[in-house]
């Protein structure tokens, strides 16, 4: 369960995104108009202590998934994968990392794909009271309820080709940056797929091969 406070963030998720998006090699820039949210998805930190949201950006003809962790501290090594801070009018300030480079991601991706897990649940904060909020973005994993998630131990992720690869010990998962929203989703494969609105096809969001 997810749960959204009815905040002031400084800068906004999308401004942040719009600085990182251009520095990026998978990224390509076309014309002046600024990248567009299309919906986002999010996965629980058991522990409750790491925000773990995934945008859908629409650019020049292209959908990207840009992952993004929200931290109330740094994470330990992860200066290179910093997107940067944001003031959070309830939490605080907020060290916004690029998720695959955040083990809490990495496990909760691992899972949802083994098990079969959809997008969390998610409630606003209204006066202390739990609103339920539908998910602009509904996902879920090609596995069964109560399979095996091995331990992960992941290493610097790398991206080639519009693909960021994450080698986590038992597992490598493969997150893809550039969506590919023309060829029909594989369904005999360890994945996790997703549709949005205007996408009612299901479109092949990140994948893993187990050791």
């Amino acid at each position: 369960m997810a749960i959204i406070h009815r905040a002031t963030l400084s800068p906004s998720k999308l401004e942040l995104i719009e600085k990182y998006l251009p520095a990026q090699p998978w990224f390509t820039k076309e014309g002046s108009a600024p990248p567009e949210l299309l919906g986002a998805y999010r996965f629980d930190d058991p522990d409750g202590e790491v925000g773990l949201e995934t945008h859908l950006v629409s650019h020049g003809g292209k959908v990207y998934q840009v992952p993004l962790s929200y931290r109330g501290s740094e994470l330990p090594g992860g200066e290179d994968s910093l997107l940067g801070t944001m003031e959070h009018s309830v939490l605080g300030t907020r060290w916004v990392y690029d998720a695959c480079a955040d083990p809490v991601y990495v496990t909760a991706l691992a899972a949802a794909i083994l098990t079969g897990q959809e997008e969390a649940r998610q409630f606003v904060d209204v006066d202390g009271a739990l609103e339920p909020r539908a998910s602009s973005v509904k996902v879920k994993g090609s596995g069964a309820p109560g399979s095996e998630v091995p331990s992960v131990n992941p290493a610097a992720p790398v991206t080639e080709d519009g693909v960021t690869s994450i080698d986590a010990g038992k597992l490598t998962l493969l997150v893809n940056r550039v969506l590919d929203l023309g060829t029909p989703c594989p369904q005999n494969s360890d994945a996790l797929r997703g549709t949005w609105a205007g996408q009612e096809a299901p479109v092949l969001l990140a994948s893993l091969s187990q050791a």
